[in-house]
């Protein structure tokens, strides 16, 4: 492997880490009883993932491939410390694994979603939604940057959530559709 592509192959699965991790760090914590314990199973399925990585068929969901290494990993650690049951069946565990990555999709349809919504929005409502969401801007300081009131900005921004809201209803029901 070249320099180019294994920095490549680096970056691909740093990314899909960063996109992965959340639902195998619920699956591992929801599995394992201890918190340090479930910290150190995270950690062995992030090694294992880093390890196997070129095992990866692209073609698949990397959440469940990484969520099929983190079953391993959490049955390896109850037959590792002996000490505890393992507290859910594989069959259930399967289920779990499988609802996070239903949940998983049905988040990344919302994210893609709100992306389309915002940029359909006028320029002075996307302007608002950064001061507040980039930001962090305070009403006052929102009303400031806009030569309003704060009372209309949060009127403004109630407005906008609504509009956000409606729009990303419809996109949904239009993803739902095809």
């Amino acid at each position: 492997m070249t320099d180019a592509s294994e920095l490549e192959s680096r970056e691909r699965l740093a990314r899909l880490w960063i996109e992965g991790e959340p639902a195998v760090r619920a699956f591992v914590f929801a599995s394992v009883n201890s918190f340090t314990d479930a910290e150190d199973v995270v950690q062995k399925v992030a090694l294992t993932v880093a390890r196997r990585f070129d095992e990866y068929d692209p073609e698949r969901s990397f959440e469940a491939w990484a969520l099929w290494l983190a079953k391993s990993r959490v049955i390896d650690h109850y037959r590792v410390s002996g000490r505890e049951k393992l507290v859910f069946s594989e069959q259930l565990m399967d289920q779990f694994a499988d609802s996070l990555i239903a949940r998983h999709s049905e988040q990344s349809a919302r994210a893609v979603a709100l992306e389309t919504c915002v940029e359909k929005l006028p320029g002075k409502s996307r302007q608002l939604l950064e001061l507040r969401y980039e930001d962090g801007a305070s009403a006052e300081a929102m009303a400031e940057a806009l030569r309003s009131t704060a009372g209309s900005v949060r009127v403004m921004l109630h407005r906008v959530r609504n509009l956000l809201a409606e729009c990303i209803q419809t996109e949904l029901r239009k993803e739902a559709q095809c």
